[in-house]
């Protein structure tokens, strides 16, 4: 009788405490209705962090209007002391506004003679990241960012790809990959390191786990599994070496392009002739790299061809879209600056020439002719290339300590990772492709 008694008294306890709760969150404050997260560079002290703290309002059933253009991507979010607090607790900057000034901004965007938009964020979406369970020498962005921004993500691998798990989430990242089987193309200079050979027996013990007999045939059935996920609805989004060893994996479905130290026999003769570029996202006409010495994949890259780029003048430029018209690539490029300092990467940025017509360039270095940050359309759904390893570490390099963001809370080329992450939540309407 106690035991049950005090049993109901925790749950009814924890339903007042629920419902005490979403009435702060959902009732507006007294001194106003709405709160403003000021995106711009001189309002906001912690960019990084608004993007979670919004992330959190989604997560508990409230709308966010996402204000594109305005004041560097601002967003518009209930007012309510839970979430003041939130804000402070977080160190992002916020602002009350009263429904007057609220709707006046509103009603500003909504002109004609302005290239912005509000954009309505329904629902937070649910994340993976597609990353290996071992340990590697290296560190990946968005992992980093998502954790700092307090974005709560799952980790996935070849076994959740391969079983069909992908359909339980909204948006897929591709860790640091190579999806080609030639082990990161780190041959060269690691064929010897402790962290190489492991690397090598775990992906040979997972393919044979599959029914593969290598591990080329294992990676090029993830990529096809990731290719339909996308096709069927998905938002996909890779960095570094996940973007053209992906692509590469697609167009060379069923051709040997391993030389023997990696899958143990011959490549194909004239595989080059037989790629399909029809296949890919992104690239087309493209060559690959045939020596398993050269920290290269393909001709997609320009890391070799940006010689004359010195570091103090490395930076791309954010191409301007209509925000009314192309609410897309708007979203994928909201910052508080167009220019965004550059960061090198196995792969860096693309070369123009291979990047399909039908893909857009959100990203450019003028200086060296690149694109650094493209976007597209597959089937139902879209994906986003960003070249480059760590938008705060120019060059990192593998055994390199991780990037501490408390040092890089108002990071642009952060922010575009973060873009994406939300992307996923806007209300769905037929846009312009």
């Amino acid at each position: 009788m106690t035991t049950a008694f005090h049993s109901n008294a925790k749950k009814g306890s924890k339903k007042a405490y629920l419902v005490l709760l979403f009435c702060m969150i959902t009732i507006p404050a007294a001194m106003g209705s709405m709160l403003l997260l000021p995106m711009d560079a001189e309002s906001q002290k912690n960019h990084l962090k608004a993007y979670g703290l919004t992330y959190w309002i989604l997560s508990k059933q409230q709308k966010v209007q996402w204000l594109l253009n305005y004041r560097g991507g601002s967003f518009l979010l209930p007012d309510g002391e839970v979430i003041r607090k939130e804000c402070q607790i977080r160190g992002v900057s916020f602002e009350i506004l009263t429904d007057g000034e609220a709707q006046s901004i509103l009603d500003g965007i909504s002109s004609p003679s302005q290239n912005q938009e509000a954009v309505v964020l329904e629902k937070a979406p649910k994340i993976a990241v597609y990353s290996p369970k071992d340990n590697q020498p290296w560190d990946d962005a968005v992992t980093m960012v998502l954790t700092y921004a307090e974005i709560p993500y799952v980790t996935v691998y070849d076994e959740e790809v391969l079983t069909d798990k992908l359909a339980l989430y909204d948006w897929l990242h591709l860790h640091h990959e190579d999806f080609t089987g030639q082990y990161g193309k780190f041959y060269g200079a690691y064929r010897a390191a402790p962290w190489y050979i492991e690397g090598k027996r775990l992906a040979e013990e997972r393919a044979k786990k599959f029914g593969y007999f290598k591990v080329a045939e294992e990676k090029s059935a993830v990529a096809e599994k990731i290719r339909a996920y996308v096709i069927g609805g998905g938002f996909m989004f890779a960095m570094c070496s996940a973007t053209d060893s992906f692509d590469i994996a697609l167009a060379a479905k069923g051709i040997d392009i391993c030389e023997p130290m990696f899958d143990g026999d011959p490549s194909d003769a004239n595989y080059q002739s037989k790629l399909d570029y029809n296949r890919t996202f992104a690239f087309t006409n493209f060559t690959l790299e045939r020596s398993p010495l050269q920290y290269e994949f393909s001709s997609i890259d320009m890391t070799r061809k940006r010689r004359n780029v010195p570091k103090e003048s490395d930076y791309f430029s954010l191409m301007e879209f209509s925000a009314k018209w192309d609410p897309v690539p708007t979203m994928l490029t909201q910052n508080h600056t167009t220019l965004v300092k550059g960061f090198m990467g196995q792969t860096t940025a693309f070369e123009p020439k291979e990047v399909k017509p039908t893909v857009m360039v959100l990203g450019e270095c003028k200086l060296n002719g690149e694109a650094r940050y493209v976007h597209g359309v597959k089937g139902k759904g879209f994906f986003t290339f960003y070249g480059g390893h760590d938008p705060e570490d120019y060059q990192h390099r593998v055994g390199d300590p991780k990037t501490e963001l408390e040092l890089h809370p108002t990071s642009p080329g952060y922010r575009l990772i973060l873009n994406n992450v939300l992307f996923p939540a806007a209300k769905k309407k037929k846009q312009k492709t």
